[in-house]
């Protein structure tokens, strides 16, 4: 089966499109398997890393409605294999308020690898390898 014929890569791409427009509560929950754990690798935002449930990423997902007043999430690539696929994404995110040192209406930008594992069509399990570009004024 090849990318394109994998359901689960368009529930993906679906699923993407949402998160870029702060999708939450019913809307981004439709995604999940009620059993969904969130791994977020460690990285500059979070360097032990974090782990969170449905009802943890959906908290985070209004935080960042707060916190963001844009952001985008553009898959440039997928690869499916059985219940597995992985993108390949550049995310922006425009501040709302400011992080750290950077002022409001910065840009971040991080280079991530997402593993999303599914059953029964939905995301039972998802693991980001974020790479943030430097956190520094521009």
């Amino acid at each position: 089966m090849s990318n394109i014929e994998n359901p689960n890569v368009e529930i993906a791409l679906r699923y993407h499109r949402a998160v870029s427009d702060f999708a939450g509560g019913a809307e981004l929950a439709a995604f999940f398997h009620p059993d969904f754990t969130h791994h977020e690798l460690p990285n500059a935002l979070f360097p032990q890393g974090n782990v969170r449930s449905l009802d943890q990423v959906q908290a985070a997902s209004a935080a960042g409605r707060k916190g963001l007043s844009a952001q985008n999430f553009e898959v440039l690539n997928t690869i499916a294999m059985g219940e597995q696929v992985v993108l390949e994404v550049l995310w922006t995110g425009t501040l709302a308020v400011p992080v750290r040192d950077l002022p409001v209406g910065h840009v971040m930008r991080a280079h991530i690898a997402t593993v999303l594992e599914f059953r029964e069509g939905k995301i039972i399990a998802q693991r980001n390898y974020d790479c943030y570009e430097p956190l520094v004024p521009a």
